[in-house]
């Protein structure tokens, strides 16, 4: 407990532990959820302590749980601590929490996937994109099963500014597993690196802080998991359309062994793949022989830039799809045999 003591000088009163609100409460992690507890307070210490300073600050807590992560929060002398969670089982322990620390900490019963945390604080916290970060944090220790579609939803709505990032450049520290971490954070050339690389460097500066070992968990999951800062850029390094980026590292990265070449000429439609896969190398000076794990980020941008402007030139091309081709072409075929 020596290290959570670096938190805060304001402490919440003498509580049951965690194991001791989850023995209460007959709490047992559901499989089917993806639920794995941390109890170590020292740890969850740790994750608070890296996102910054907290003092005075608000904060968003997705997937609280029992509450381990939202004590060390509220440890750390927040002005307002909002948490989501989904399960109705671990409300009373989150209400137990609520009154030893009165009028801290808010209590939503909802699903962070469709959550509007854009409305959750006031609006005098807003603060213009170029300056600092807002005094507003996104804190959580996310179910394995939601952390992957729920960073992609937070990156789109940090591209267009919208969601948490109304606020300006709010910050994020989330956990994930170990390996999905390591992809968020993976340079180029990485055998890490992946679609979720590029997603996420282009918008935010990505750090894996520390790794908590399974074992800290209970129950124990298979793998160890990964703590990742976000920082939102002020400047995106592509500026265009997120869906645009998504569909080019997507396509690039779904033939992740072959040349990127393999993968960029499912943008085009069969007729004029091997035409418009050449002329946008061409254009975005792009070696067709590099893997999809050695271009840069700078790479994708060239090659998002000059796949808009082809788009541009034709309407149609964005809405083409490869596989909507081939299920056309496989239905023909039996309509013929």
């Amino acid at each position: 407990m020596a290290a959570s003591g670096k938190l805060s000088t304001s402490r919440l009163p003498p509580l049951p532990t965690i194991r001791e609100i989850i023995k209460l409460f007959r709490l047992q992690a559901t499989k089917q959820l993806s639920q794995n507890f941390l109890l170590d307070l020292r740890l969850t210490d740790k994750i608070v302590r890296k996102a910054g300073n907290l003092a005075n600050a608000y904060v968003y807590e997705v997937g609280p749980g029992p509450g381990g992560i939202t004590r060390s929060i509220l440890n750390a002398d927040v002005a307002e601590l909002l948490v989501v969670e989904k399960d109705t089982r671990f409300i009373p322990g989150l209400q137990m929490l609520s009154e030893a620390a009165p009028g801290k900490l808010r209590i939503v019963h909802g699903d962070v996937l469709t959550f509007k945390v854009e409305k959750a604080f006031s609006e005098s916290l807003q603060r213009p994109w170029e300056d600092d970060p807002p005094n507003v944090h996104i804190i959580g220790n996310l179910p394995f099963s939601v952390s992957t579609p729920l960073i992609i939803k937070w990156l789109e709505n940090l591209s267009c500014r919208d969601g948490p990032f109304v606020y300006g450049r709010t910050q994020m520290t989330l956990t994930f597993q170990k390996e999905v971490a390591e992809r968020l954070a993976a340079n180029t050339g990485s055998k890490q690196r992946s679609r979720l690389s590029v997603m996420a460097q282009y918008l935010c500066s990505v750090r894996h802080i520390f790794t908590i070992p399974g074992r800290a968990f209970v129950p124990k999951p298979e793998v160890d998991v990964g703590v990742v800062h976000f920082t939102p850029l002020i400047q995106p390094k592509i500026e265009q359309p997120f869906k645009l980026v998504e569909k080019v590292v997507q396509n690039v990265f779904q033939f992740r062994r072959k040349y990127c070449h393999r993968g960029l000429g499912m943008l085009f439609p069969e007729a004029q793949r091997l035409e418009n896969t050449g002329r946008l190398l061409e254009l975005a000076d792009i070696d067709p022989t590099l893997r999809p794990r050695q271009l840069s980020i700078s790479h994708f941008k060239s090659l998002c830039d000059v796949y808009r402007k082809m788009c541009d030139e034709d309407p149609q091309l964005f809405a083409y799809n490869f596989r909507e081709e081939l299920r056309q072409r496989k239905s023909k075929k039996k309509e013929r045999g």
